[in-house]
């Protein structure tokens, strides 16, 4: 966080470059895949299985078809609708609203960042609890 006012934390998000968008567009993983994996959330992909959560379309699980980071959007394959000339269009999501279920583990770099998402979780939990210990043998 760059700073605590609205405006500026906007202005950040509207001027950030794509790699950095690309973390906008992550979704929650389902109860089976965070247990798995060991982590909360991840960056979608194209080809990732998702649940709506949210808005007309809640309930149905489609493929992610694209992702657009100007706009931070995701568009699923099957969800479509008509526009006023009678063109059937992806309807927009935004990943806050989905739920990843099914993710595509082909790509060596997606498997890299998972394992150290999963290893900074265990050094995490072995900083904390060494520091019990440590405090621990000071009272004593």
């Amino acid at each position: 966080m760059t700073s605590k006012k609205p405006k500026i934390q906007r202005k950040a998000r509207y001027a950030a470059p794509l790699h950095i968008r690309r973390k906008f567009v992550s979704a929650h993983l389902s109860k089976e895949l965070r247990a798995s994996l060991g982590t909360r959330s991840i960056p979608l992909r194209k080809g990732d299985k998702v649940v709506v959560l949210r808005g007309k379309y809640a309930g149905q699980t489609s493929k992610v078809s694209s992702i657009d980071l100007k706009r931070c959007v995701v568009y699923l394959e099957d969800i479509k609708r008509r526009t006023a000339r009678g063109t059937e269009v992806h309807v927009p999501f935004h990943a806050s609203n989905l739920v990843a279920t099914d993710i595509v583990m082909e790509d060596p770099k997606r498997k890299e960042m998972i394992e150290r998402k999963k290893s900074k979780g265990k050094i995490e939990k072995g900083k904390v609890e060494k520091g019990k210990i440590e405090k621990e043998t000071k009272k004593v």
